[in-house]
């Protein structure tokens, strides 16, 4: 097998994801931070917070996963997402049902190759955005990606319900 000239992250399922679909992608390792969220990535990497996107993981009034991307500097308004989704009400999962969901540690859940197949949700700004940065699939590494490969790969559908963040 070639090396290439560049420091390569291991393998996740997000990374092999990716790569099975011809995704190009960049990668970015930073120092992971507990409760760093994304203003930490964000200046590690000299990237906008804007730019980059968080993914959560969180439930219906029944009990059924889903993610939302949201952009690093805003929030998300519940009440706005359970009425475009729609369903009654909408709420983070517990860190451990988070995990157990998506295979990922919190602090390092990618929306690609999650364990279980959740639908998934797109703050509309974030598509207008020329590249993002979201996680890889382990904590302190982010990949840049074009925004369309949410909607092409996930299936993504655009929401508003943002709130900027105080």
């Amino acid at each position: 097998m070639s090396k290439k000239n560049h420091a390569h992250v291991s393998e996740t399922p997000a990374t092999q994801l990716l790569r099975q679909h011809k995704v190009a992608f960049t990668e970015h390792v930073y120092d992971y931070v507990e409760h760093g969220g994304t203003a930490e990535s964000s200046r590690q990497l000299g990237v906008p917070e804007h730019e980059v996107v968080k993914t959560l993981v969180m439930q219906d009034e029944k009990a059924q996963p889903l993610i939302v991307l949201m952009h690093g500097d805003c929030q998300v308004s519940l009440k706005e997402l359970a009425r475009q989704i729609p369903c009654k009400k909408v709420e983070p999962c517990k860190p451990d049902v988070a995990q157990r969901h998506s295979g990922y540690m919190v602090g390092g859940t990618s929306p690609f190759g999650t364990r279980k197949v959740m639908p998934v949700f797109v703050e509309s700004g974030i598509l207008a955005l020329e590249r993002i940065c979201i996680n890889g699939g382990r904590r302190g590494y982010l990949v840049g990606i074009s925004p369309q490969v949410l909607t092409q790969l996930l299936q993504a559908r655009p929401v508003q319900c943002a709130i900027r963040a105080e």
